[in-house]
């Protein structure tokens, strides 16, 4: 396709799969049990760390981590004490990764905030790259195991980092589609890249938007140079695109 041509049919795609029916079948609607900015904030980043592997199983934990935390994430986050340890497995992340995430977002929670830890540093270059850094070096300065470090991906180390990529989208993108929150202020959407999965990946190649092989950063930045020659404001809305085409397996 010409590049208009490929702009059009992305801009279809990205509004048919970008609506409130995608919500059903999809890992985002576990923060949408909720209304409060802390507590949606908080499930939206347990349930995207643990958004890998079958959608459906990614739910379902999603959901006995709604049943854990109740009707608040925030109020079980400020008042939690490892002496009241949690069982939560899913997959790789045990109760020793949860107990650690919580611990550490108490103290994120008692400096500023969720939102606050991915702030730009004096002096830094305003970009995604450098916000995950700043987050991920606070997350981390709580004590913990060195096997919880592979749940929070380090783009120094080139991770595709398509959780935490996926959990500001969840964020950072309006609402007025019914999918993502839009309850960030302090990140533009121009930042926004696209969570590279499977799915994004291969008909990313088919459509000729990326040239490498691995999902990996530097494909994250192949990938967002070409969307933002479509949309420079909001770059990130072809995710639904690529995703919808690639989970339905339109080519």
């Amino acid at each position: 396709m010409k590049k208009k041509e490929l702009k059009e049919f992305l801009d279809f795609k990205s509004v048919q799969y970008e609506n409130i029916d995608f919500i059903t079948n999809d890992p985002i609607k576990i923060p949408h049990e909720y209304q409060r900015k802390e507590d949606i904030e908080i499930c939206a980043f347990f349930t995207a760390t643990i958004a890998w592997g079958n959608r459906l199983s990614i739910i379902k934990s999603g959901q006995k981590l709604n049943d854990i935390w109740g009707d608040s994430p925030f109020e079980f986050i400020m008042e939690y004490s490892s002496d009241n340890k949690v069982h939560f497995v899913h997959r790789t992340f045990n109760s020793e990764d949860f107990d650690f995430f919580c611990r550490s977002l108490k103290s994120i929670y008692g400096n500023g905030g969720l939102e606050q830890a991915f702030n730009i540093r004096e002096g830094q270059d305003v970009n995604v790259f450098n916000r995950i850094m700043n987050f991920r070096n606070q997350f981390l300065a709580t004590d913990h195991l060195p096997r919880s470090e592979k749940h929070l991906s380090n783009p120094s180390k080139n991770s595709a980092c398509k959780r935490i990529i996926m959990f500001l989208r969840w964020m950072v993108r309006s609402s007025k589609n019914s999918v993502d929150f839009g309850i960030w202020n302090s990140i533009s959407t121009k930042e926004l890249y696209v969570p590279l999965d499977v799915h994004t990946g291969n008909i990313a190649r088919k459509l000729n938007l990326i040239n490498r092989k691995q999902n990996d950063w530097k494909t994250n930045e192949e990938l967002i140079t070409k969307l933002r020659k479509f949309d420079v404001n909001d770059p990130a809305k072809y995710d639904f695109a690529l995703f919808g085409i690639g989970v339905n397996k339109e080519i």
